[in-house]
């Protein structure tokens, strides 16, 4: 066994990041890092009996370069006899309708997907292939937008994921150099391709790797490969135990420890998802009973619990680097702190982007609106053994259960389009909306006036007058109820 395998596994074993006979699934861009991942877990599998799914996710952002990407990880499978599970999604246009930067949509695609394929095949692991050069890029990434010290503590070695907490991310190779594993695929022969974009400087992630990190190795510190980790371990360690002192905070909010104040506004920003930037927490700390207008602070929330200052002359652009813990675009008008230190919202039942479209958050435990000359009304309950479930919407009004979690936290409200698909409760893959209402009988000049509902990533979930989607239904595995209720 070569000196990565051994090191990767040791890293696996001392974490406890993979249990034995643990199903994984291997998330592969078709570059080094992700196909040499995917090569060491498969030659250290006989060892550990696991059982490994490859999954990719083409972003259509490369045009042909990224189909050749998805094709040499086809290829990369069918050679290791490996089961894969692929998708593709228009990152550009996510991004666009969601008011999201190119590299928040693709990362938040990215990770539903593997959400999505995590659960299809009863897979509770998801490895990810950062290493430990990706550690030191983000440190200095996050140092230059003025991150907290959470953030600055970086990747965990395993973390849930941002579409499914119940999953968990591993990452086996975060201590493992970028060196090491181009070595690796030398010796090894492993085909893999190189992201073009990755030497663009109009990234600021690529100026930091590759101008910045060469000149501070070269002129300042040598050694920068070992005093950045342990630096991000200190405060990591730091900010771990505030975060742990903030739910036992039981003091005057104005008595309570600058940083304890600090958290636990942003804690609760972050629940109502806010983006808690360090401007507005300091505005609500200082200015008790004073509402503060959000403006452009309605918006999908940073991408860890933790402080933030963008600088004002610049827009707020989310590098395709940072993790980030799913919230949906916060429609809230403004947000006031009580002396308490609870915070306290003004929100308007629902956004109406267009006469046929209404965007709803639903973070709160239940709430209503009107749409289409409908009313809806939806709640959440917990699931538990046994538990017989009637919800008291009132007469009249037709009921539906879907799993919560899937659903997350903001859904659409809109009208059938053109090139819509939809996959009922018992079907094996999406059909045409279109083919889907001739087989129901729906009259061709009802169907532009049907209700349908879809999540934030735009999959449909429900259609007045069809059965509820299959990739929404509730399991063994659900955890709560998201009851939804037409009238």
């Amino acid at each position: 066994m070569t000196g990565l395998l051994q090191h990767i596994e040791a890293s696996i074993q001392n974490r406890r990041l993979l249990k034995r006979g643990e199903k994984i699934l291997v998330a592969v861009s078709g570059g080094c890092d992700s196909v040499t991942l995917l090569h060491a877990l498969k030659q250290l599998s006989p060892r550990h009996n696991w059982k490994i799914v490859v999954a990719h996710f083409n972003h259509q952002l490369r045009g042909r370069a990224g189909d050749l990407d998805e094709k040499l990880v086809r290829q990369t499978a069918a050679k290791l006899k490996l089961p894969i599970t692929a998708e593709s999604g228009d990152v550009k246009s996510f991004a666009a309708n969601f008011g999201l930067s190119i590299e928040m949509a693709a990362r938040r695609l990215r990770h539903e997907f593997l959400a999505r394929a995590a659960r299809a095949r009863k897979i509770n692991a998801i490895a990810l292939a950062h290493h430990a050069d990706d550690q030191i890029e983000l440190f200095f990434l996050r140092l230059l937008r003025g991150s907290g010290a959470g953030a600055l503590a970086g990747m965990k070695w395993k973390s849930p994921s941002p579409a499914d907490q119940s999953l968990w991310l591993v990452r086996p190779l975060l201590d493992s150099t970028k060196v090491a594993l181009l070595e690796f695929a030398a010796e090894n022969r492993i085909r893999f391709r190189n992201d073009a974009t990755n030497f663009s400087p109009d990234f600021l992630r690529n100026r930091i790797r590759n101008e910045l990190l060469p000149l501070l190795r070269t002129r300042y510190q040598p050694a920068l490969d070992k005093t950045v980790p342990r630096l991000m371990n200190i405060v990591g360690a730091e900010s771990e135990l505030i975060a742990q002192m903030v739910p036992r905070a039981r003091a005057d909010f104005e008595k309570l420890p600058l940083a304890i104040q600090r958290r636990v506004l942003q804690r609760q920003l972050l629940e109502s998802g806010i983006a808690a930037d360090f401007d507005l927490i300091e505005s609500l700390r200082q200015l008790p009973d004073r509402w503060i207008c959000l403006g452009s602070k309605m918006s999908v929330a940073p991408e860890s619990r933790e402080l933030s200052r963008s600088p004002r002359s610049a827009p707020v652009r989310r590098s395709r680097t940072q993790l980030f813990r799913e919230r949906p675009p916060a429609i809230f008008h403004s947000v006031a702190r009580e002396r308490s230190g609870k915070i306290k919202l003004r929100e308007p039942p629902g956004r109406q982007i267009g006469p046929e479209e209404l965007r709803l958050v639903t973070v709160r435990k239940a709430g209503q609106a009107d749409f289409g000359g409908k009313k809806f009304k939806w709640l959440f309950r917990a699931v538990r053994s046994g538990e017989k479930f009637s919800p008291a919407f009132g007469a009249g009004l037709r009921r539906e259960c879907f799993d919560a979690d899937k659903i997350g936290h903001e859904i659409v409200l809109r009208r059938w389009r053109n090139g819509d698909h939809f996959q009922p409760i018992g079907m094996k893959k999406p059909a045409k909306l279109q083919d889907l209402f001739v087989n129901a009988k729906i009259p061709r000049n009802l169907r532009r006036q049907l209700v349908l509902a879809a999540s934030a990533s735009g999959e449909i979930f429900w259609v007045d007058g069809l059965r509820v989607s299959e990739n929404f239904k509730m399991t063994p595995e659900t955890k709560r109820k998201f009851v939804w209720a037409v009238g």
